[in-house]
């Protein structure tokens, strides 16, 4: 048996063959192992060996990757001209992984990076907000705390109503919705963030009632007092579930404080965002 071995190893005991590394693995070997990896490990392992960069590249592994509905999303936010059935599948993900404006800028849609899944943004532009239109109430502020560089910006008023929609065709899996709200005036001078509370008054007296709706009849009320001043805080209204990528889906949502006793004032609405439900921010209430 020694002799067995020693004509495997050779004399010193070394190996007479030219030892193997990672890249000497198959292609498709690699392959079926990145399946079961994160989109950020997989472009990591890219960079080893050119027999791992083709693999990584290889639409079978980004194929699963992908939401079901993929071209969908894409027709969603192509550019004009654009060809999606150009693209490879790694070339996809990568589009989608964008902050992907649509409906004529007021909406957003990206896959967040790790996992995938669909986040929406709905910009204030997009809402239904009663007294928009009156400057003695609301005006819209230019900022760079926001992804639609604009936030609405309330000074006063006696009837507190915000509502929205949207008509997708959403990936399997569960939602949260929320608004994402600031109580006080942001700015910035010389460098140097500011917040002016001055206007602020109303929310302490009675809750903020927020609600969702689905079309297929799921519903989700919450009522929440808003005492965080100077910072954003993205307000959960409710979790809808989706079975089907092809189905569309019409999400109604709302935020009201209509109680008329007394004026509420000093809040910024920035926008409404649709995450999945494991992505759960800190900043969440």
């Amino acid at each position: 048996m020694g002799a067995g071995v020693s004509s495997i190893t050779g004399p010193d005991g070394d190996g007479g063959a030219q030892e193997k590394g990672l890249g000497d693995l198959p292609e498709s070997c690699i392959a079926e192992v990145m399946l079961h990896l994160d989109p950020p490990t997989i472009c990591k392992l890219a960079k080893l060996s050119r027999t791992f960069r083709r693999a990584a590249s290889g639409d079978f592994v980004w194929r699963a990757k992908l939401p079901s509905n993929h071209q969908y999303l894409l027709e969603k936010v192509a550019d004009e001209g654009e060809r999606g059935d150009l693209l490879s599948k790694k070339e996809i993900y990568a589009r989608l992984c964008r902050h992907n404006p649509f409906d004529g800028g007021t909406k957003e849609l990206r896959l967040e990076k790790s996992t995938g899944r669909l986040c929406v943004s709905i910009s204030s532009k997009a809402l239904l907000i009663t007294g928009i239109d009156d400057r003695r109430y609301w005006k819209y502020l230019p900022t760079g705390e926001s992804r639609f560089l604009s936030v609405a910006y309330l000074h006063q008023i006696w009837w507190f109503e915000v509502i929205g929609e949207i008509n997708f065709c959403f990936p399997p899996g569960t939602y949260s919705l929320y608004f994402r709200l600031h109580l006080g005036r942001p700015s910035t001078r010389l460098g140097r963030r500011l917040c002016d509370g001055e206007n602020i008054h109303g929310w302490d007296i009675k809750p903020v009632r927020f609600q969702l709706w689905t079309s297929d009849g799921q519903h989700a009320l919450c009522q929440c007092y808003l005492d965080d001043r100077g910072c954003w805080i993205r307000y959960h209204v409710g979790d809808f579930k989706v079975g089907s990528a092809n189905t569309p889906m019409k999400v109604k949502f709302s935020m009201k404080q209509i109680d008329c006793t007394h004026t509420k004032g000093g809040l910024c609405v920035d926008s409404v965002l649709i995450y999945p439900k494991e992505l759960r921010s800190d900043q969440a209430k």
